[in-house]
C-alpha cells in the first residue's frame, strides 16, 4: 500500500534516499523495495504509546538530517517520532488533530480518494497519472534456493494458497472450500503449496487433511523473504484479504482475491493480474472481525462464495 508513494517521490526527486520507519516483521518486503535505501525498525506494538520510547527515537534520528517525513497512520503518536527528530517538512493528512506535530498537513476526500493506496500516494503532491502499481523484486535465483531451503521441487508451477487473514474469521475463506480446490487442481498432476505464518498452521493443517493429501501445508514453515519467492514461483495464487494477497499481487502472479467481510474498493489488489470475487451482499463489507449474523445467514458472504467460482477464475 505504501510502495506507490515511494515511486511517486523516487520519480520527483531520483537521487533522493527513502529510509522506512516500519515494524521489524516487514523488512523483508522493504528490502524488495528498489526505491528504499534502509530500514529503521520502529520497536513500538500497535497501540503502544510509550512517550519516552518515541522522544528517544527521534533524538536519534536527529543525527541523520533527514529532509522530510511522509507519516501514513493517521493516529496522533504515529507523528511524534518526526516531531521530536526535528525533521524539518513533515507530511501527513491531519488525522487526530495532529497541527502540531505535521507542518505539511493535507485534508483528506474521502469520496476523491477512496483506495487507501491513493491515499498514501496522494501525500507526494498532485499529479495527472495513475497510481502506480507496487511490484516486489524476486529473482528466478532466489526462488530455486528456497525451494532447495524446504525440499520441494524446482520445476514445477505450484498453485498457491494463502488461508490466512490476520484480521479475523470473517476475512476467511472456509477451509472446505480450499480444500475441495485443492483436490480438484491436484487431480491433474499440479502441485498445490499451502503457505502463511506459524498462526495460520492449523488452518493450514485442516485444508491439507480434508484435501485428501492433494495440498501440502508449508505455513509456518517459511519466513516473509521464502514466502515472497515461493508465491512469486507460482503458476496461481488463491488468497484471503491479507498481507500476502498483496504481496500476490506485486508479483504479477495470477490471483484470485477472495472478500467477505472487507472491501475490494478500499483495499484491492494491484495488479492487472488479479481477479477479485466477492458475492457483494447488503450486509457487506460489515469489516468486523467475526460475522454477526446468526446461521442460517452466518458466514454467508464466504461461504455462498463456491469453489466453482474460484476455479473458474484460476483458469487451469
Amino acid at each position: 500500500m505504501m510502495q506507490p508513494l515511494l515511486m511517486r517521490l523516487k520519480a520527483l526527486q531520483p537521487a533522493a534516499e527513502i529510509h522506512v520507519l516500519a515494524p521489524t516483521w516487514s523488512a523483508p518486503l522493504l528490502a524488495r523495495m528498489p526505491e528504499v535505501t534502509a530500514a529503521i525498525e520502529n520497536p513500538f506494538a500497535h497501540g503502544a504509546f510509550d512517550w519516552a520510547g518515541r522522544k528517544e527515537l527521534g533524538r536519534l534520528l536527529a543525527s541523520a538530517d533527514f529532509s522530510a517525513a511522509y507519516v501514513l497512520p493517521n493516529s496522533w503518536k504515529s507523528a511524534l517520532v518526526p516531531f521530536f527528530a526535528g525533521i524539518p517538512v513533515r507530511t501527513g493528512y491531519t488525522g487526530e488533530a495532529r497541527f502540531l506535530l505535521l507542518n505539511d498537513r493535507r485534508l483528506l476526500d474521502k469520496t476523491a480518494l477512496p483506495r487507501l493506496v491513493d491515499r498514501y500516494a496522494g501525500l507526494a503532491g498532485p499529479t495527472d497519472g495513475p497510481t502506480p502499481e507496487p511490484h516486489l523484486t524476486s529473482t528466478p535465483a532466489q526462488q530455486r534456493a528456497v525451494c532447495a531451503a524446504l525440499g520441494l521441487p524446482e520445476d514445477v508451477d505450484p498453485v498457491i494458497f494463502c488461508p490466512g487473514a490476520e484480521y479475523g474469521p470473517a476475512k476467511r475463506w472456509p477451509t472446505h472450500h480450499f480444500a475441495t480446490v485443492a483436490r480438484k487442481v491436484g487431480s491433474g498432476g499440479t502441485a498445490v503449496w499451502i503457505v502463511g505464518s506459524a498462526k495460520d498452521a492449523p488452518v493450514g493443517e485442516e485444508i491439507a487433511r480434508l484435501s485428501e493429501g492433494a495440498a501440502l501445508n508449508l505455513c509456518g514453515r517459511t519466513n516473509l523473504e521464502q514466502a515472497i519467492d515461493l508465491i512469486a514461483g507460482a503458476h496461481c495464487v488463491v488468497s484471503n484479504d491479507s498481507g500476502l494477497m498483496h504481496v500476490a499481487a506485486a508479483l504479477d502472479r495470477l490471483l484470485v482475491a477472495l472478500y467477505g467481510s472487507s472491501s475490494p474498493g478500499y483495499t484491492p489488489p494491484l495488479s492487472a493480474h488479479a481477479k477479485i470475487l466477492s458475492l457483494q451482499l447488503a450486509c457487506s463489507p460489515c469489516f468486523k472481525r467475526e460475522c454477526p449474523l446468526s446461521a442460517p445467514d452466518n458466514l454467508r458472504c464466504l461461504e455462498d462464495l463456491t469453489p466453482a467460482n474460484v476455479l473458474a477464475a484460476m483458469n487451469l
